[in-house]
């Protein structure tokens, strides 16, 4: 649901009587970082303005038997995040915040608002996104003191997964480091989402059941060029990345992330031909509605991210229908969503800049991490540094009951620790849960050494994707056969010699 936001003009009233004290302001502004001991005195109000996705963030008001009860902590949503944020700002550095929070219900959606002039300060966009808005200039990197992992309130510098924060140090755009201008928030991968009663794992297992016609009318694809590129790439290049050969290469990771960030016309062309071939086949493309079809079963597959797949699997459990997550052989797509912070908005506002940074480590806190996760389905990508909070809530939430006899060992170690050979992180967890929201919501190492992050678009290659995919969404006069024509045009002619007739008679 949209939020409504408000927009506050500045106050233009200060006259000449107050120049010295506004200059001596200034300076102050400059040099000032928000501290407990000297903010208390201070009666001014930090509006920061928030934008992210619809429904992205906890808003509170659980009933009582939601109750998180772990050994270090009881959570529970009594109030929006948002609300909490401003009370713990102003019990923190004694500074009141006013958060104006809104929404956008995707990546261009958000690109557009920014384009017609929407000010924000920070936003939540996806890693291709972040990564336009790098290149264009339209970030504020965040401070040196961020990431001061001596400083208590930085909960993101010291819960940060060492899983994510490798990613966000390694991957770059134009020579300039994810982690500099971007903060993650949380994170997944796609695959398919599907009725175990009605599809079999191991259909779902190749991005090629896209064109399966014994499901025709049956499944629906991701409505964008991005999420639909990919699968169509992993399924005209199924035979070459499932192959002996190119998983035991050396640079295995190196070639498949080359592979599917592959732009060449050709493969444009073949995923252009393949994705025509799918759009015949499925019941629709879809933005959102992709979960309600598969929980009220009116259609038997989805592609999907695997937050939103958790999402439909608890909502179509209610209704004691099990549906289950696949991430395809070939690749998967790595997605990050992360607060990044905008120059439009920021600014060089020392104040405003310290009240975002707070509110990206306020997230952060594994006991708010754990409210997001259990409010939206996503996975944060906080583990939670020294704190246990992460790993036994996962435990709360998908650990094996002690008289539970179809189990199996769940290691999520690359998630939480850069030491090799941990057992510290290793679940005993229902079997089936391997393949339903845990699977899902922590993908296995095994689903993440196929993943593959899809690089941000230059200019000329979004030219061409976008063409692509007008000509897969658009009806093309060129893909009806002669057929179709002569006939259309025997029933036009005759039309109108039934029309002369008529009017002969008449």
């Amino acid at each position: 649901m949209r939020k409504i936001f408000c927009c506050f003009g500045l106050y233009k009233n200060i006259k000449r009587a107050l120049a010295a004290v506004m200059a001596i302001g200034f300076v102050s502004s400059v040099l000032f970082v928000p501290d407990k001991a000297n903010a208390k005195s201070s009666d001014d109000v930090v509006t920061l303005r928030v934008c992210s996705w619809e429904e992205y963030i906890d808003e509170g008001d659980w009933d009582e038997d939601e109750l998180i009860e772990l050994p270090d902590a009881d959570i529970i949503g009594d109030n929006s995040l948002v609300d909490d944020f401003t009370e713990w700002y102003f019990e923190t550095y004694g500074k009141r915040v006013n958060v104006e929070y809104s929404c956008f219900g995707t990546n261009e959606e958000l690109y557009n608002m920014l384009t017609i002039g929407d000010v924000y300060d920070l936003v939540c966009p996806s890693e291709y996104m972040f990564m336009k808005l790098m290149t264009e200039g339209k970030l504020v990197p965040y401070s040196d003191e961020f990431f001061d992992e001596s400083v208590e309130e930085n909960y993101y510098a010291k819960g940060v997964s060492p899983f994510i924060k490798k990613a966000f140090e390694e991957n770059e755009i134009n020579g300039e480091k994810w982690n500099r201008y971007a903060a993650g928030y949380m994170w997944g991968v796609t695959g398919f989402l599907y009725n175990p009663e009605v599809v079999s794992k191991e259909e779902v297992s190749s991005w090629k059941f896209m064109t399966d016609s014994d499901y025709k009318r049956q499944i629906t694809i991701k409505d964008n060029v991005r999420d639909s590129l990919f699968g169509a790439v992993g399924a005209i290049k199924s035979d070459l990345l499932t192959s002996e050969a190119f998983v035991n290469s050396d640079d295995y990771h190196e070639r498949l992330f080359e592979e599917m960030n592959d732009v060449s016309d050709e493969t444009f062309a073949s995923a252009l031909a393949f994705l025509k071939e799918a759009g015949n086949n499925v019941y629709s493309f879809e933005t959102d509605s992709g979960k309600a079809d598969m929980i009220t079963g009116k259609v038997v597959a989805n592609m999907q991210w695997s937050g939103d797949a958790v999402y439909a699997m608890d909502q179509a459990e209610e209704d004691d229908c099990y549906l289950a997550f696949q991430a395809p052989m070939e690749a998967t797509n790595l997605y990050f969503d992360a607060w990044t912070m905008l120059k439009a908005g920021i600014g060089d506002d020392r104040e405003k800049q310290h009240a975002a940074e707070a509110f990206v480590n306020f997230l952060s806190m594994p006991e708010n991490a754990v409210r997001n996760m259990y409010y939206i389905g996503y996975t944060s990508v906080i583990s939670g540094g020294e704190s246990n909070i992460i790993p036994d809530y996962i435990d709360w939430a998908f650990g094996a009951e002690e008289d539970e006899e179809d189990v199996s060992y769940y290691d999520l170690s690359y998630f939480f620790t850069e030491d090799e050979g941990s057992e510290d992180y290793v679940l005993c967890v229902p079997t089936e849960q391997l393949d339903r929201q845990l699977g899902a919501q922590y993908p296995s190492e095994e689903v993440i050494n196929r993943s593959a992050i899809m690089k941000c678009f230059d200019e000329e290659t979004a030219v061409k994707a976008n063409q692509m995919w007008i000509n897969v969404r658009c009806f093309n006069l060129k893909d009806i056969p002669v057929w179709a024509f002569v006939f259309g045009g025997i029933i036009i002619v005759g039309v109108i010699f039934v029309l002369i007739i008529n009017k002969k008679q008449k």
